[in-house]
């Protein structure tokens, strides 16, 4: 057998770069590039590797490790997971930066490749500066913090290691029920030690995407559940976006006259136009949507994990004759709440049921009332959103339909935490599948401003518009700086409600009292005066803040023909959010206060139970 001497760290970008897909019948790399932050451990061994494979392997440079994760979690997000990227860091607390931004790869099910510095495996130097000692276990490091967060787990302490260690790691990366992070710890001194490995290891690969059947015992059931469907409803989650099935998912629809509900990330599935299009279901959900599932008697779920805002806290559904089918690539998912699992792909999955079918349609009665709840939520929705002189700020309901009149469909908006999310996906009118990027199963505040970098990388031909409140963009908005570096042009719209106004209206909802969420009522001498517009403007960015909305669609007009990164501030009020539409979450309220407010908050709070199913 043929080899080659090489370090560890050679052998592993060597192996990176040789991994291909084809999108379109066109070859790509798999890997697009590497995220990297040096230090002390990881810059001589796996940042000289990296430059030497610079060309093949593009290495990119951010200024927070977290950040640089985010970018990777959304570029694989946005390429549908057919593509991803690598982020490396040193050791100490440029890896455990990354162990959030993991959390957001594995509760969203996103491939991302984590590769970590870590600790000297021959010991020698112990302990080594950033260093985490556990004086009961001489093994453990600062990287194990990655296990419970990661799908797949390696400490490399030989340099043969990675041999094993990075098949494993595409299998999982490129599996569509484990896809999720995968955490390689790096020891530094294994990094830079050479072996003699087989050439046939760096032979060029191709994945394709692997289309799981559903097992035709799970199908017949599926279909006999179907064809006794009265009043069906599809829930559409990621998973018809990663499948490419959304062209199968309207063909389905249409055929069989069946209303589809939206979740955070299966928003764009169809079309925010189309007539079966109810909108969003849940917690953040249209009236149009959670109608139809609350007295829906068979729900489609399809690629989706069904989580406490798709389902209202397992309070939504009413029907005592609903059942669940779960079409899912996962067991796990497709089983949850007794659901009828239909384990396989979700463009396979669907074309299996319709093959079954039959002649079934959804009874006109049902497809009329579908369409009735469709148009009086685009009413309300249009109330809400609609441009008035109101004195103070406006709302940020009121700067969504301004984006929605100016940008439209065209465009990708990228969003993740507070109360935005939820005035998003009711009321933002999506197009083509993947223009609508929110981060909601982690819900990550600090994720936008990168999550809109990793997009742009992802889509650069494409508008991307990211939306963040002024609490994320606190937390996190470095990569402005690493956007204007690379050329890559954001819009963003940055909603100022001086402080977490979401999580403000919900500790009043409680009975709580305002405390310690926005900036007025968190404990201070002076309040801080922010100029986020001279701020993003000393990131490199042309940045302008607004005070209404009249002259906000102005601007959102003129900063489109900007050459590089573009900031619009606009002051927007903490205590208004839509109320139309929405559903009950599960948020536990005191049994016992002083303060009649939490009190009364309680006895709601107990009557709301009542509706909340353990079970199917």
């Amino acid at each position: 057998m043929s080899t080659i001497r090489l370090t560890m760290a050679q052998a592993l970008t060597g192996y990176l770069a040789r991994q291909m897909t084809e999108i379109d019948g066109k070859k790509v790399p798999f890997i697009a590039g590497v995220w990297a932050i040096f230090g002390h451990g990881n810059v001589a061994a796996l940042g000289e590797a990296l430059y030497q494979m610079r060309d093949e392997l593009p290495t990119y440079r951010a200024h927070n490790e977290q950040a640089m994760a985010h970018a990777a979690i959304a570029f694989a997000k946005a390429s549908f997971r057919r593509r991803m990227m690598a982020v490396t860091s040193s050791i100490g607390p440029g890896a455990t930066n990354m162990v959030t931004a993991a959390a957001v790869a594995h509760v969203n099910r996103l491939p991302l490749l984590l590769l970590p510095g870590d600790v000297f495996a021959n010991r020698r130097p112990d302990p080594v500066l950033q260093q985490i000692e556990n004086f009961a276990d001489g093994t453990v490091s600062a990287n194990d913090c990655f296990r419970p967060v990661s799908r797949y787990f390696d400490r490399i302490t030989r340099p043969e290691q990675i041999i094993t260690a990075l098949q494993r790691a595409m299998a999982v990366l490129t599996d569509p029920a484990e896809c999720g992070p995968v955490t390689l710890a790096l020891c530094q001194d294994v990094q830079a030690e050479a072996f003699d490995y087989p050439e046939v290891f760096f032979a060029e690969r191709i994945w394709t995407q692997r289309r799981v059947r559903p097992s035709e015992d799970e199908v017949s059931a599926a279909i006999t559940k179907f064809r006794e469907a009265r009043k069906p409803l599809i829930i559409a989650g990621g998973g018809v976006l990663y499948s490419g099935a959304t062209a199968t998912l309207t063909q389905f629809a249409e055929a069989y006259r069946i209303p589809i509900a939206e979740t955070q990330a299966g928003k764009s599935s169809l079309p925010a136009d189309h007539p079966l299009n109810m909108g969003a279901i849940g917690v953040n959900g249209s009236s149009a949507a959670n109608i139809m599932a609350e007295q829906a008697d068979v729900v489609l779920a399809v690629g989706t994990r069904l989580q406490d805002f798709t389902t209202g806290s397992w309070a939504l559904f009413q029907s005592d004759r609903k059942a669940i089918i779960g079409l899912n690539t996962q067991l796990f998912d497709a089983t949850k709440h007794c659901a009828l699992p239909l384990v396989g792909d979700a463009d396979v999955g669907l074309k299996m049921i319709a093959a079954g079918v039959g002649a079934y349609r959804a009874p006109d009665e049902w497809v009329r009332h579908a369409t009735g709840s469709r148009g009086k939520w685009l009413a309300d929705a249009e109330r809400v959103m609609a441009a008035t002189n109101n004195i103070g700020r406006p709302s940020e309901a009121q700067v969504v339909g301004a984006m929605n009149r100016i940008v439209g469909p065209a465009a990708t908006v990228v969003c993740a935490a507070g109360g935005l999310p939820g005035e998003l996906h009711k009321l933002w009118r999506a197009g083509a599948p993947g223009s609508y990027h929110l981060e909601y199963g982690y819900s990550c505040m600090g994720y936008e401003i990168a999550g809109g970098l990793g997009v742009k990388m992802a889509k650069p031909d494409h508008e991307v518009v990211v939306m963040v409140g002024d609490g994320s963009y606190l937390m996190m908005n470095s990569e402005i700086a690493t956007s204007v570096m690379l050329g890559l042009k954001l819009t963003i719209i940055l909603f100022d409600n001086s402080g977490f106004g979401c999580i403000d209206r919900l500790q009043t909802a409680a009975g709580g009292a305002s405390f310690n969420n926005l900036l007025k009522d968190a404990r201070h001498e002076i309040l801080p005066v922010i100029d986020f517009a001279a701020h993003a403007t000393s990131l490199g960015a042309i940045a302008l803040k607004i005070a209404s909305i009249a002259e906000f669609e102005s601007a959102v007009a003129a900063v489109r023909a900007n050459d590089r990164t573009s900031v619009l501030v606009i002051e927007t009020d903490p205590q208004i959010a839509t109320k139309v539409g929405g559903h009950w979450w599960d948020v536990p309220v005191p049994q016992v206060s002083p303060r009649a407010e939490v009190n009364r908050a309680r006895a709601d709070y107990e009557r709301a139970l009542v509706a909340q199913h353990v079970v199917n």
